[in-house]
């Protein structure tokens, strides 16, 4: 499962990129930040059209974050932040795809600090880990996507020197980080890359896309059921290299197979098939029979009443009657004698 973050700086205007890169990466899930238009005006019908289903929390001019799902549609669960409900601004959306409870935030910029856009962005901030513990502690899988406008260390900056008044390396903002990620989550990027730099972000200005100066802002933070299944991570910079790209690239995640899961299918499965097996034997074999079962049974003779046995014993005189004639003369059957025959002729 391919999970993707990417702040899109502007929807509308970068539609064309963004549809090249959904077609050329083909994320499961993308996360878009910065859509900067309203609900009416965001272009659903062309994500659509790509073959992407698609929420997202729009806002004119500013913000605005959107979850995308190939062949499939989000189901929202969540939109703001839990405890904040009066924030105007359209940072957070939340929804399930797939199995996993996907988080898209587009956390304050804070600048300039110190200032009422940093204590907004502390204030968030703080809101958010409230809302990632409860997440944490639900045990379900989520992943928290986004622009989090956070240099976690020194190692996420091209050079810490020139950002040393900016709201993403304040000493508050990397401590709500790092409060965050001791929930328990995993910082997939880094995870993937402990000893390199790697970045997501080049601003405009002073040639920082040309000469890799560059930042790492957008995380995608992983439960703890998520992070034996992480197989590899990236960031799409070609995407960076694009006429009127967008200052971000797309940074992704590859999830593997939930070894439990499809071993507890397995099981289930085989037990299924089995039960299965079981059944058919059992209409298929004839009933046992004994010997005695396999022989003709004899006739018992129903026992007679006196009634039947009288009447029994005239029928049988009566039949024998019958069958022997009465006794003759046995002389009166003979042939007369010669002088018998002769008398009678003389006579």
């Amino acid at each position: 499962m391919k999970i993707a973050t990417f702040n899109i700086n502007g929807i509308r205007a970068r539609l064309p990129a963004l549809l090249e890169w959904l077609a050329r990466e083909a994320p499961d899930v993308a996360c878009l930040q910065e859509l900067k238009t309203t609900d009416a005006t965001f272009p659903a019908d062309e994500i659509r059209a790509a073959g992407y289903g698609v929420i997202w929390h729009g806002q004119k001019s500013w913000n605005g974050v959107a979850i995308l799902a190939r062949d499939s549609n989000p189901v929202e669960t969540r939109r703001g932040l839990p405890g904040f409900e009066n924030d105007e601004h359209s940072r957070y959306l939340e929804a399930a795809v797939d199995g996993v409870l996907i988080g898209c935030l587009y956390l304050p910029n804070g600048n300039p600090q110190p200032g009422p856009k940093f204590e907004y962005k502390l204030a968030w901030f703080e809101h958010f880990i409230n809302h990632a513990q409860a997440l944490f502690d639900s045990g379900h899988p989520v992943v928290l996507a986004g622009d989090y406008n956070v240099v976690p260390t020194d190692e996420d900056i091209y050079n810490p020197k020139s950002w040393l008044k900016d709201a993403l390396l304040q000493p508050e903002s990397r401590e709500c980080f790092r409060r965050l990620v001791d929930q328990g989550w995993t910082d997939a990027l880094r995870a993937q890359y402990p000893d390199e730099r790697i970045y997501t972000f080049w601003d405009y200005f002073r040639q920082h896309w040309q000469k890799n100066s560059g930042l790492r802002i957008d995380h995608l933070l992983l439960s703890k059921d998520l992070a034996p299944r992480l197989q590899s991570a990236g960031v799409d910079r070609w995407v960076r290299d694009l006429p009127h790209a967008s200052d971000h690239a797309p940074t992704w995640i590859v999830l593997g197979e939930d070894k439990a899961a499809v071993k507890k299918a397995a099981v289930k499965k085989t037990a299924v098939k089995k039960t299965a097996a079981k059944k058919a034997g059992v209409k298929k074999a004839p009933a046992k029979t004994s010997a005695a079962d396999d022989a003709p049974a004899k006739k018992t003779p129903a026992r007679k009443t006196s009634a039947e046995k009288a009447s029994a014993g005239r029928t049988s005189a009566t039949k024998t009657a019958v069958k022997k004639p009465a006794a003759t003369n046995p002389s009166a059957n003979k042939a007369p004698s010669r002088r018998t025959a002769a008398r009678k002729t003389s006579d």
